[in-house]
Order: structure tokens, then C-alpha cells, then sequence
């Protein structure tokens, strides 16, 4: 069983520049979970602002009013399985899945568990779909233990997943960027188990395709 839900709603923003005010209107949602990660260069980008008429007469601007720059917000849908076991969230550009460690390693290891072949190919499959050339594999784990032990262990698994990966992407030039972030970058309390066990993951990201 999965849930989705929407953390920001995609909008066009159109603001009104009256007597040296801007009066900008904006709609979004905001989800009731933690913001999910945004490691340094991998933060959402929105498509190019819907272009809009200064003069059009539908606008009904004030005598001496002026649009200002428009502003487009990225759309974040994401999904979730009940177990929160795999996570998925697409933005307008990219995809990202989230596999929990405990679903693909034992516990600190970076060797395989029986099911984890199968997640990863499932998710390689989507790639080639997209006709991606570009993978961020990312691995994280929660505060326990030292940071630099957490390092390894995350950079580990990043590296696990990343050639199981290339056993089923198609395109010989795609590129990989594979990292181990350790405990930076948490998607929930570290002060329980459950969030600690969300924080315990791996992170795949790749463009959507144009189709």
C-alpha cells in the first residue's frame, strides 16, 4: 500500500507593482512530514515561467501598475509505501527513490541482502524508460556511531547500488555521481527509532525525460 501526497503545489506567481509595493499572490501546499534532503547541488528546478501579456487587458491592472518578475515553484509529489520501506518523489525535473538500508543491507554492512538485487533493477528499468544519463546514488545513515564510520559504511552502499545499477542501465555513457553523506542530511528525528530507521537509506536520482 503506498501514500502520496503533494509538499508544494507548482504555480505561476504574478505580482503587482503599485506606489512602490509589491503585492505578489502565490498558492502551495505544505506536507505535515520533514522536508525531505536536499544535498549541496541537487535542489529542485522549476521550468521556465509561463509567459504573460504586460498589456493584456484580462489583467486588469490599476492605472500605473506593473507586472513583476514572475516566479515559477517546482511541483513535489511524493509517494510512499506503507512501510516506508521505498520512497519516491518526482519534481517537475527529476525522480528520486529512497530505499531504506534495512531493506537492501543487514545492519552495518554494504553486502546485499536476498531482496535488494531485485529493488535495484526495478528501479533500473525506470531509468532506461527514462532514457536518463545522469544517476546521483547517495547513501545516508543516522547519528549512531561515529561520523566517519557512518561516512564509509554510506559511501559503501552508495557504491553497492551504483554497480548493481549498471547491470541493467542500458546506456553505456551514462555518467554516476555516487556519495556517502553519513548522518548529513536526515529526513527524520534521530531522537527515535523510526526516524532513524527513515535516515538509514539510499538515495537514486536521475532526470525525467522530456515524453
Amino acid at each position: 500500500m503506498t501514500t502520496r501526497h503533494r509538499t508544494t503545489a507548482a504555480t505561476v506567481v504574478v505580482g503587482l507593482v503599485i506606489a512602490g509595493a509589491h503585492l505578489i499572490g502565490a498558492t502551495s501546499a505544505h506536507a505535515d512530514d520533514v522536508t525531505p534532503s536536499v544535498p549541496p547541488g541537487t535542489e529542485p528546478s522549476a521550468s521556465a515561467p509561463i509567459p504573460v501579456k504586460a498589456d493584456s487587458p484580462r489583467l486588469k491592472l490599476p492605472q500605473g501598475g506593473t507586472l513583476a518578475p514572475p516566479k515559477v515553484l517546482d511541483l513535489v509529489e511524493v509517494v510512499e509505501d506503507l512501510g516506508g520501506e521505498q520512497r519516491r518523489q518526482e519534481t517537475n525535473q527529476t525522480v528520486m527513490m529512497a530505499l531504506q538500508s534495512e531493506v537492501l543491507f543487514p545492519e552495518d554492512s554494504a553486502v546485499f541482502t536476498a531482496q535488494a538485487a531485485a529493488r535495484i533493477q526495478a528501479i533500473a528499468q525506470e531509468i532506461n524508460q527514462q532514457k536518463a544519463t545522469k544517476i546521483r546514488v547517495f547513501g545516508f545513515t543516522d547519528d549512531q556511531g561515529s561520523y566517519e564510520h557512518g561516512k564509509e559504511l554510506s559511501k559503501k552502499r552508495a557504491d553497492a547500488v551504483q554497480a548493481e545499477l549498471v547491470k541493467t542501465v542500458t546506456n553505456p555513457s551514462v555518467v554516476f555521481d555516487v556519495r556517502g553523506y553519513s548522518e548529513d542530511y536526515p529526513i527524520a528525528d534521530n531522537g527515535t527509532e523510526e526516524g532513524r530507521k527513515k535516515n538509514r537509506r539510499v538515495e537514486i536520482t536521475f532526470p525525467r525525460s522530456d515524453g
